[in-house]
């Protein structure tokens, strides 16, 4: 959702090559060009993740140009026009950054640095297939030799992390506090080192909203795991039972809560009552599943359209303070964890290596805990988040993102242009000869915009021969992005909305536990009584199930 398309020094954790099932080793050349397949060794090719192609690929003389590229990306980011906040449905800021932590849930790689002899061919295609499943929380489990690292000593909890107090007086900000960060290195000789989050996957440590909601994550599983300790459970299947029963409440919360707040409700209803029409629609028993091209490369970059510039963040970063470049720098994948004016871009800079106390999130304000019956748990209107409208513009700061971001360091690029996130989109999508938006919707069979569906409006303001372009051949991303514009009323519909609830659909089915396959299963753990005994479980049961229903906890720095 929400991973940059090319960096521009370290590659850390940003894909730069794609290994496309049927085609081969997509990388990326460093230019303008268009990516040649290479094709890997037999061996190669099992260690690396699998991408498909839903559509057909485009042409070159169907690709933008640089030139146009730029253009586009510029006005997708234009500071004079602003982006609305979501309308109808109005969707708290919170899932924007569920979004991103679904990515990567998605597409984290959970063999990539685990090639020990004793991981068979079946488990290191599972490790590289996407599927629902927290992986970037449990990575290979507390029974792998190089995973037990993120668990306690018992092998069943997942390990927290305690921020650092900051001096200055406040009775809550002065103190650290466990279970509000991250669990952290903590050794090494350098600070970047023991800033570095212990996750199996450490893009949840690039922006603090992701970084919070992991460790809400870990709240969930250790509450549950211990609570069936309580109950007698064999330790022996304490661990499995509980992963189980945490990954079927996420995906039901993702059927029944996420993805109708960003996609058309009668598109979600038709893949997940009929099934598939067109990605893998009739996998094979030991058929793993894959990831669409078109859905890691556009479809799913939608989040990005969602992304506020500034947030009320708590009650000491109120009032619009918990800026994006903040919300980066307060991390140890992207920043340094410690205020200005120590350098982000440098990961030796600052004093802190823990999140400082004062960063904790208000849950409260990324949220809405009265569509849980919870009015006591609600904040002041000028308080909560809203996301941005699903649509063409990207909030101005995605025009000049911090190295730190995606994985780079040290100098900028020469030409400014690719810090802004839009042109990576786009530059990205070139790499890969993405199918334009008018290929997939006649290979859908879904109508197409009208070229009056690229006049200036309320979104993007476009040049008149980039609208004549856009109206032939229109980046797949972009596409999607206008369908929810002018047809879905702020959700993905059409082209986008089909190409997302089918992968949703296809990486529920592909996980090893699954709703999917388990159609009678029903959610169990929301704390709210009438809402458990109707099988209701969505984003704010499962924070309140984690936080033992606490505001002290939701929010522990105070209203």
């Amino acid at each position: 959702m929400f991973r940059p398309a090319r960096e521009p020094q370290t590659k850390r954790h940003v894909r730069s090559s794609f290994y496309v099932v049927g085609e081969g080793v997509l990388a990326d050349s460093g230019d303008d060009r268009p990516a040649r397949a290479q094709t890997p060794s037999t061996v190669a090719a099992l260690r690396r993740f699998r991408f498909s192609r839903l559509g057909p690929q485009a042409r070159e003389n169907q690709l933008l140009d640089r030139a146009a590229r730029a253009e586009l990306a510029r006005a997708m980011t234009d500071p004079e026009r602003p982006q609305p906040d979501s309308g109808n449905p109005k969707v708290p800021a919170g899932f924007t950054y569920l979004g991103q932590l679904v990515d990567h849930d998605l597409t984290l790689d959970a063999t990539a640095v685990q090639l020990e002899d004793d991981i068979t061919v079946r488990q290191l295609l599972q490790g590289r297939s996407p599927a629902l499943d927290l992986d970037c929380l449990y990575g290979l489990g507390p029974g792998h030799r190089f995973d037990r690292r993120f668990y306690d000593d018992d092998g069943i909890r997942l390990k927290t992390g305690t921020t650092q107090g900051v001096p200055g007086g406040d009775p809550v900000t002065g103190l650290p506090l466990g279970g509000f960060d991250l669990p952290r290195v903590g050794t090494g000789s350098l600070k970047s080192e023991r800033r570095r989050p212990l996750i199996p996957d450490p893009r949840n440590d690039e922006n603090l909203v992701v970084a919070q909601l992991h460790c809400a994550f870990i709240r969930f599983h250790n509450r549950f795991a211990m609570e069936l300790a309580g109950q007698g459970v064999s330790s022996a299947v304490l661990f499995e039972s509980a992963r189980e029963a945490v990954v079927k409440h996420y995906q039901w919360m993702l059927r029944h809560d996420f993805l109708p707040r960003i996609v058309d409700e009668s598109v979600l209803d038709e893949v997940f009552t009929k099934g598939r029409r067109f990605f893998e629609p009739s996998p094979g028993e030991y058929d793993h599943p894959t990831m669409p091209v078109e859905f890691s490369v556009a479809a799913y970059r939608l989040g990005h359209s969602m992304v506020r510039g500034a947030y009320n963040w708590n009650r000491v970063f109120d009032n619009g303070a918990g800026t994006l470049p903040l919300l980066f720098q307060f991390t140890g994948t992207s920043g340094i964890l410690s205020p200005p004016p120590a350098d982000p871009a440098d990961p030796e800079a600052g004093d802190f290596e823990r999140l400082p106390t004062n960063w904790i999130a208000d849950f409260r304000r990324l949220f809405d805990f009265r569509e849980a019956g919870r009015d006591d748990l609600g904040v002041p209107g000028e308080q909560f988040n809203l996301t941005k409208r699903i649509d063409t513009l990207l909030v101005n700061p995605l025009a000049d993102l911090p190295l730190g971001s995606f994985g780079g360091r040290g100098r900028p690029p020469a030409d400014p242009i690719e810090l802004n996130l839009a042109f990576r989109n786009l530059t990205r999508a070139n790499m890969m000869r993405l199918a334009t938006g008018q290929q997939m919707a006649r290979h859908l069979g879904v109508k197409p915009l009208l070229a009056s569906d690229f006049d200036n409006r309320d979104g993007a303001r476009l040049s008149d021969g980039l609208r004549r372009q856009l109206a032939d051949n229109c980046p797949l991303w972009f596409y999607v992005l206008r369908e929810a514009e002018v047809n879905g009323g702020g959700r993905l519909t059409g082209v986008g909305g089909r190409i997302v609830a089918e992968v949703f659909h296809r990486a529920m089915e592909g996980s090893r536990h699954s709703i999917v396959r388990d159609p009678f299963w029903r959610p169990f753990l929301s704390p709210v009584q009438d809402r458990r005994a109707k099988g209701v479980f969505e984003m704010t049961d499962l924070l309140l199930y984690a936080f033992e229903e606490r505001a002290d906890l939701l929010n522990p720095l105070g209203p």
